[in-house]
């Protein structure tokens, strides 16, 4: 089958210096487990995570993606011949943390695309059954494309619940950046967005949301909750300049590297630090069926998956937001 494979230890193009990225044509079809269904991709969407994977997030070695939407060909009666959408987290169900109802922590973990196994990049992946979801005709692929990184912005809700009183603002206005703001203003909070890419701040402005580049941002600790997601160290330091004391800072970043960071402000303000992962598809899935959130406008260019790495060369691209990878019709 056809599949876009990273290897750390391969020789890559320039644009990848921390690892290796290649389109492959003769990649076996993947393996399935009993309880798993065998998922015909037809539309993949690229999320930072895959760009930092790149960089030597996770130490990571296989087919990457994770946001995905297809059609199940085999293992399921029930969901033979449907569209789904797929929960990234595959779980024991079994360990403590299972047990305790929070499977996303699982202690046996894999994740598509992120950790042991391999992602949606490719003609075919195997997941979990329980893990899929049926998407509903009034959502396009293009749409639905968007639903693992829109429950991931639900999970900001589900975690810090926002009321209208609140004085809240997103630090990093790319792809989850978005999301998370569309999400946030359905609360009717007082709502900022801060970034530096003027295309996304605009798109802020077109759905309503007030929008400030850091060039322009004179920090005052005086917000309720702030979510960073910047993909970027630098990015909790404004966090941290924006949050009143005993306020909330929700952490959705995840990066390679060790650049330090000092988290005094932390401590001297008494400010609460939340992380923040994967989220609710249900309500995902239901925001987009009444047209809650509006994500076709993130989408700047699709390719197809023999231009894999070219996709994501473009995702680092700042005038590009959402990238997507057609595989299948």
């Amino acid at each position: 089958m056809r599949a876009i494979c990273y290897d750390p230890n391969s020789h890559l193009p320039r644009e990848f210096p921390q690892g290796g990225v290649e389109y492959r044509n003769d990649h076996p079809d993947p393996a399935v487990a009993d309880g798993e269904c065998l998922v015909r991709v037809r539309l993949a969407g690229i999320c930072a995570t895959d760009l930092q994977i790149i960089n030597g997030y996770m130490g990571f070695n296989g087919i990457l993606g994770h946001e995905m939407v297809g059609t199940v060909v085999s293992g399921s009666s029930a969901l033979r011949d449907k569209r789904v959408a797929c929960e990234i987290n595959c779980v024991c169900r079994e360990c403590e943390m299972c047990a305790a109802g929070l499977a996303n922590h699982c202690l046996n973990r894999t994740v598509m695309g992120i950790a042991g196994r391999d992602g949606c990049f490719a003609d075919l992946v195997a997941v979990p059954e329980r893990n899929l979801y049926e998407v509903p005709d009034v959502i396009s692929d293009e749409e639905a494309v968007f639903i693992e990184p829109l429950a991931a912005a639900y999970q900001v809700l589900a975690q810090c619940p926002i009321e209208k009183r609140m004085n809240v603002s997103v630090v990093g206005a790319g792809r989850l950046g978005l999301l998370i703001a569309q999400v946030l203003a359905t609360t009717g909070c007082k709502l900022t967005v801060v970034g530096r890419n003027p295309k996304t701040l605009l798109l802020c402005e077109k759905k309503g949301v007030q929008a400030i580049h850091t060039d322009h941002l004179a920090p005052k600790p005086d917000r309720d909750v702030v979510v960073e997601c910047t993909g970027s160290p630098s990015g909790l330091d404004i966090a941290m300049s924006l949050v009143r004391p005993r306020g909330t800072i929700v952490l959705k970043s995840t990066h390679a590297g060790d650049e330090p960071i000092n988290l005094s402000r932390i401590a001297v303000n008494e400010v609460t630090l939340l992380g923040s992962r994967c989220g609710p598809f249900p309500e995902a899935i239901n925001a987009l069926a009444r047209q809650a959130v509006e994500v076709r406008s993130m989408i700047s260019r699709t390719y197809p998956i023999e231009q894999g790495v070219e996709a994501l060369e473009a995702a680092r691209k700042p005038e590009n937001v959402k990238i997507l990878i057609k595989v299948n019709r």
